[in-house]
């Protein structure tokens, strides 16, 4: 398959080519979806909730949400997203009321085993991403990226095209860095609908992301799948940290050490409130 071509011009505006004027479209009828709540706990970190699922649970649910025509929206969680939802109850009512809130950061998952969740696992948004992606080639269900640079939205297509030849791309679209307009946010919209995508990884960072996805729910019949800096990870723009420090628990380090001038607040900051509230104070929100 072919990757998608939408994307704007260097100046950060949208062109008119790449907002392109549609007909309109007729939103799919909604089905039920299966209830899965039993195949997984949840809890409360700060007030945020976070459920305890695994690649297999959130693939099969954000599935059930594509054949149901519903669309839907789920969160990769991470320390940075609890604090960001601790100071602003907005959007922590938009994340708790995701269809999944997947344990994307390691001290997450620490955070459930402490609240009693057994053999609790990380869900971790690259990773994630690739399965959802091999599985929606398997399947014949198109997906998009939405979010980051142009030449990131490029490079993560030819990435996921080279796992998965057969996966259908029909719409990846970096937006300018300013709002966009009420006319464009619509006509996105429009583009979105009409391109058949099912599956719509998001990647803008949080909290925009989240913020995006809980304000375009009820506008769009995919499911958004808020990925965060995934589309730079497995487009190589940025670099992972090693698996060892992932599993210990210190990607935040190695984060922190690649970028300090952009992370050092959000790592040493806000880590040191996310501990002193959730142990010191008990993980009271």
């Amino acid at each position: 398959m072919t990757r998608a071509h939408l994307t704007t011009n260097p100046g950060g505006n949208a062109s008119e080519s790449s907002l392109p004027i549609t007909d309109g479209w007729e939103r799919r009828r909604k089905r039920s979806v299966p209830d899965r709540s039993e195949r997984f706990q949840s809890r409360r970190i700060l007030g945020m909730r976070v459920d305890a699922t695994s690649y297999a649970e959130a693939s099969d649910a954000i599935f059930d949400l594509v054949a149901a025509d519903s669309g839907g929206m789920v969160c990769c969680a991470t320390t940075h997203m609890v604090m960001e939802c601790f100071d602003d109850p907005n959007l922590l009512r938009k994340v708790n009321s995701a269809d999944r809130v997947t344990p994307d950061g390691v001290s997450l998952v620490r955070a459930l085993g402490a609240l009693g969740v057994e053999n609790a696992t990380r869900v971790y948004g690259p990773l994630l991403m690739l399965e959802l992606c091999s599985r929606a080639a398997a399947s014949g269900i198109a997906v998009g990226f939405y979010g980051g640079r142009p030449e990131v939205v490029m490079a993560v297509q030819e990435k996921v095209l080279k796992l998965d030849p057969d996966l259908h791309i029909p719409f990846a679209w970096s937006p300018p860095f300013r709002s966009l307009s009420s006319d464009e946010d619509t006509r996105i919209c429009d583009v979105i609908e009409v391109s058949g995508a099912l599956i719509l990884f998001v990647g803008l960072g949080c909290p925009k992301q989240e913020l995006w996805m809980a304000a375009h729910r009820d506008r769009l019949s995919c499911v958004m799948v808020g990925v965060g800096a995934a589309f730079d990870f497995i487009a190589g723009s940025k670099s992972q940290a090693p698996g060892w420090m992932q599993r210990l628990g210190l990607e935040w380090l190695f984060r922190l050490a690649s970028e300090p001038r952009r992370l050092w607040r959000r790592y040493l900051i806000g880590n040191s409130r996310f501990l002193y509230h959730f142990l010191l104070r008990k993980n009271r929100n």
